[in-house]
């Protein structure tokens, strides 16, 4: 039976013209002017951070593993970023919220649950990483070749896609009551099933798949190798060779701790306990300041990253002075 107060799916009410309204954080108001240009310079530093990286490693001719896949790591924040921020900045320019399309809404859950699947499976694959180098240092560079690197990032992202895909159809099949209200900045999963008109668990069956598969298992393959690799260490006398194979993972760790630890908070729990003025400070967190700090701890904690940036930055200096050396021969000025 139908329930009561859901919006009736018929020829009359098709999906393409419903909306949703996104609240955001219009019960700041006054905060509102604030708040756009805290989220607006955050935005402006994560894309520059993450395109200088990119743009680095993209540069250069011979990429080990551990770069290729920040390269790939880089692309995925500034596409999930992208994703978020634009239509949170959007809406803290409107009084009372934001209006999205339904097709607006599935695709922004479908794009934001998708990348943020195949960052899980991409943090598994650079825990592989670190467990070949650290453990069978000696087949490293034949057992991390370009073609498994690149078959290991393709893999991340199908996996990532497809279970967003399964999940965001499974949410919009859901009848939604007559208020579309999401009391959120963008179309978050607990934020939209917070609005089906439905008092079964039923409806988070898809949820807790795609926790088990997003989360839960690149958690258990990150953990299997990080198992390995202190066993590795412990068999290692020097303490400074100790020191210098654990600095290699320590990066990957602190990102691993963000990120695994606003996911699992945000989704392993039941509809009953979801909270809008929470959900959304911890949203913030996963979707403004972790992208933001990625960059910041890659190339402070990664030699390599480093390396590649220093060289960056060296040939644009070198071109910047022959270029003033053109323009002061030829007179341009």
């Amino acid at each position: 039976m139908p329930c009561e107060g859901c919006m009736e799916k018929d020829n009359e009410s098709t999906d393409a013209t419903m909306e949703f309204l996104l609240l955001g954080f219009s019960e700041h108001f006054r905060l509102r002017v604030l708040l756009f240009l805290i989220f607006l310079i955050i935005h402006l530093v994560t894309l520059a951070g993450n395109m200088m990286i990119f743009i680095a490693v993209s540069m250069e001719h011979s990429r080990p593993p551990m770069l290729f896949f920040l390269c790939q790591l880089s692309i995925i924040e500034l596409c999930y970023t992208l994703v978020i921020v634009p239509k949170a900045l959007l809406g803290l320019m409107v009084m009372n919220g934001i209006t999205i399309s339904f097709i607006g809404c599935a695709a922004q859950m479908y794009l934001f649950v998708g990348l943020g699947g195949a960052e899980c499976f991409l943090l598994a694959a650079m825990s592989y990483d670190r467990y070949i180098a650290i453990c069978q240092p000696l087949h490293y560079a034949v057992v991390m070749s370009e073609g498994l690197c690149l078959r290991l990032c393709i893999a991340c992202c199908l996996g990532g896609f497809a279970v967003a895909l399964g999940l965001t159809v499974s949410v919009f099949h859901l009848p939604f009551c007559q208020s579309h209200h999401i009391n959120h900045f963008f179309c978050d999963i607990p934020a939209v099933l917070h609005l089906a008109c439905t008092h079964s668990y039923t409806p988070e069956l898809p949820l807790l798949a795609a926790c088990v598969l997003l989360l839960l298992l690149p958690f258990i393959l990150i953990l299997t190798s990080y198992v390995c690799i202190a066993a590795v260490l412990l068999r290692i006398t020097s303490s400074l060779r100790r020191g210098k194979a654990f600095s290699t993972c320590f990066s990957h760790l602190i990102i691993t701790l963000l990120h695994y630890g606003c996911a699992s908070f945000m989704y392993i729990r039941p509809k009953s306990s979801y909270s809008p003025a929470r959900d959304k400070i911890v949203s913030l967190v996963y979707t403004n300041i972790t992208p933001l700090l990625y960059p910041l701890i890659y190339s402070l904690r990664n030699k390599e990253i480093r390396g590649v940036l220093r060289k960056m930055l060296r040939k644009q200096r070198i071109a910047q002075q022959n270029w003033s050396t053109i323009r002061a021969v030829t007179g341009v000025n």
